[in-house]
């Protein structure tokens, strides 16, 4: 049984991630905007299918080998900071866009929205590192099974990523056109979100940790 205070930690970096804008949010924004509401619920279907198999993946053991063997991880970590140093360069460069005014899409049918969401999820170094490195710090042996502890947590994660994500696919619309009437905000929002993405990167590049074990 997980304790009180690993709960309310593993609850509020799930909050502090999802509220920081990254492929997710940005995929789904786009998506909501261009095809509708149902399309964007689809494609975060997708995206939960994506938050499962990474807590499988670690409820598994698969963290384990990111401690026994630390370049893999200082790979992943240094790869997804990349990744998001690059999205930063995409919304602030001169003639970027942001993810709540985005290009016109071509509609999708249900299957490939449900596939882009989960690849988008999947590819995601955000995630990758929470149930890399993250998860596991929440984990305490004494006070019982391993894997129970680490579903437990991650169910947690999950309900509040999903919650936040549903919540931002049924108001994309509205603050889509409320951006689009104040052209100044728009360009505060990308400058905003390219800053937060940056940052993000530096942190997790600049990051000495070490991922901890999770066996089960």
């Amino acid at each position: 049984m997980i304790s009180f205070n690993a709960a309310m930690g593993i609850a509020l970096v799930a909050l502090g991630l999802v509220l920081t804008p990254g492929p997710n949010m940005i995929y789904l924004v786009s998506r909501s905007v261009t095809q509708g509401r149902r399309a964007g619920l689809i494609s975060l279907f997708g995206v939960a299918v994506g938050f499962f198999v990474y807590l499988l993946a670690a409820t598994a053991g698969i963290a384990t080998l990111f401690a026994l063997v630390p370049a893999f991880y200082t790979a992943l970590k240094l790869a997804g900071a990349g990744y998001l140093l690059w999205l930063a360069w995409k919304t602030v460069r001169p003639g970027g866009g942001s993810a709540f005014a985005p290009t016109p899409l071509p509609a999708h049918p249900p299957r490939k929205l449900f596939t882009m969401g989960l690849v988008t999820n999947l590819l995601n170094p955000k995630i990758a590192i929470l149930y890399v490195s993250l998860l596991p710090q929440f984990v305490d042996p004494s006070r019982g099974h391993v894997g129970t502890q680490s579903l437990t947590l991650g169910l947690i994660q999950i309900s509040i990523a999903l919650s936040v994500n549903a919540a931002i696919v049924v108001t994309a619309g509205s603050i889509a056109a409320f951006l689009a009437r104040r052209p100044t905000w728009l360009r505060v929002q990308r400058y905003v979100m390219g800053t937060v993405l940056a940052g993000l990167a530096i942190r997790i590049a600049a990051d000495r940790s070490r991922a901890v074990a999770v066996t089960p």
